[in-house]
């Protein structure tokens, strides 16, 4: 069985999670300089298997384009291109940022963590997988 990977696409940092091997449960993985992504991805391909890859797209409240979106498109046909072995699909990623900095709040981290942008970048990327993933079943 393989796994599904979730990217929340960022200027400067990426938010990654990955599934367990049977598709049930997200998990975190790391956050990574936006430049080094790929590099990243490349490296854990060689080790995990991989068949998926979601990408988070960022639209405003009322369906039109933000800031990165553009950026997220064109990173999206280089996904394709690199990985031609892997279905690559934009998943809508309204909320997941709010989602992942009240998770912080609920499960008791304090302020200062809560800060860590990086923690909520992987967060978002675990929601994002998390909701592909319930509904799928």
């Amino acid at each position: 069985m393989s796994r599904i990977l979730a990217i929340d696409y960022g200027k400067k940092r990426t938010g990654l999670a990955v599934s367990d091997p049977l598709g049930i449960i997200a998990t975190g993985l790391t956050t990574v300089d936006t430049e080094q992504v790929v590099y990243y991805m490349k490296q854990y391909f060689a080790r995990e298997a991989v068949s998926e890859i979601l990408l988070g797209y960022p639209r405003n409240l009322d369906g039109s384009e933000t800031d990165i979106t553009k950026k997220v498109e064109k990173f999206h046909g280089q996904l394709q291109k690199l990985f031609p072995d892997k279905k690559v699909q934009l998943v809508d990623e309204r909320f997941t940022s709010k989602m992942a900095f009240q998770s912080m709040i609920d499960s008791g981290l304090k302020k200062k963590d809560r800060q860590n942008k990086a923690l909520i970048d992987e967060i978002s990327a675990t929601i994002l997988l998390q909701g592909y993933l319930d509904g799928v079943r």
